[in-house]
C-alpha cells in the first residue's frame, strides 16, 4: 500500500535489497495463512500484483551501494517469520539507515520494520528512536497470532524469541515514549476510511503497528514528503 500511494502521489520509489536481488512477498499472506484465512485483503493483493511489474521493484539497488543523500525519505517495511532476519538484523543496512536518519529527512517504519531503527546506533551508542515516540507491532498482536497458529505453523509468527514491542521499548529513553494504540485484532483501515487505523507521529518520523494501519501510515509519510 505505501508503494501504491507514493506512486499515486507522483513520487519515485527506489527499492533496495541485500545483494540487489528482486524481493518477494510472503506467499502465505497472499494465499491465506490458515485454510485460506488470515491473509492479505483483496485490494492489497491487487496492489502487490501491480508492484511485481514495477521496473524498480524488479531491479533493486544493493544496500551497500545506496547514496543516502539522493533520497528524500525512507520507508522501512514490516514482515514476520524467521526469514525476515536477513533484513531486520543486517548490520550493514543498519549503518545505511543510521546515515539517512542523520540527514533529518522523513522516515517511516511499520510493524517489524521499527526493529531496524531500534537496532541502529549513533556515535554515542544510542538508537535513533531513543528520544522519539514510536509504536510497532504490539505484543498482544504478536502473541495472538502466534498462539492461534502454532499448532499448524510453529514459530511462523515469532521472528525472534523476544517480542518486537519489548525490544523497541528497550531502545527508548523511557517506557512512556512507546505508544501501543487502541486494542485491535481485526479492523483495518482502507483508502477511504482510517477509523480502524493508528499511527504515531513525532516530527519527521511516523510509525505504525501492522498491515491494518498501512493506508494511514502511507498518507502520513507522504504528508512529510510534501
Amino acid at each position: 500500500m505505501p508503494w501504491k500511494l507514493l506512486r499515486r502521489a507522483g513520487h519515485e520509489v527506489v527499492f533496495a535489497t541485500e545483494r540487489g536481488a528482486q524481493p518477494a512477498g510472503d506467499a502465505r499472506l497472499l494465499t491465506g495463512v490458515i485454510f485460506g484465512k488470515l491473509g492479505a485483503e483483496p485490494e492489497p493483493k491487487a496492489f502487490y500484483a501491480d508492484l511485481t511489474e514495477d521496473a524498480a521493484f524488479k531491479a533493486p539497488a544493493r544496500w551497500s551501494e545506496l547514496d543516502t543523500n539522493r533520497f528524500d525519505g525512507l520507508v522501512l517495511p514490516g514482515g514476520h517469520a524467521p526469514g525476515m532476519r536477513q533484513y531486520l538484523g543486517n548490520e550493514e543496512l543498519q549503518r545505511v539507515v543510521q546515515r539517512f536518519w542523520e540527514l533529518d529527512r522523513p522516515v517511516g517504519a511499520i510493524c517489524h520494520g521499527v526493529l531496524v531503527l531500534a537496532r541502529c546506533r549513533d556515535a554515542g551508542g544510542k538508537s535513533p528512536l531513543h528520544a522519539m515516540k514510536t509504536t510497532c507491532l504490539p505484543k498482544y498482536m504478536e502473541r495472538a497470532a502466534y498462539f492461534s497458529t502454532f499448532w499448524k505453523l510453529g514459530k511462523y509468527y515469532r521472528t525472534y524469541p523476544a517480542y518486537v514491542e519489548d525490544e523497541v521499548r528497550a531502545s527508548l529513553a523511557s517506557p512512556q515514549r512507546f505508544v501501543r494504540g487502541p486494542f485491535e485484532l481485526s479492523g483495518r483501515g482502507t483508502d477511504t476510511d482510517d477509523s480502524a487505523a493508528f499511527v504515531v507521529e513525532d516530527g519527521r518520523y511516523v510509525s505504525a503497528r501492522w498491515p491494518g494501519d498501512a493506508y494511514l501510515f502511507a498518507k502520513k509519510f507522504i504528508e512529510r514528503l510534501r
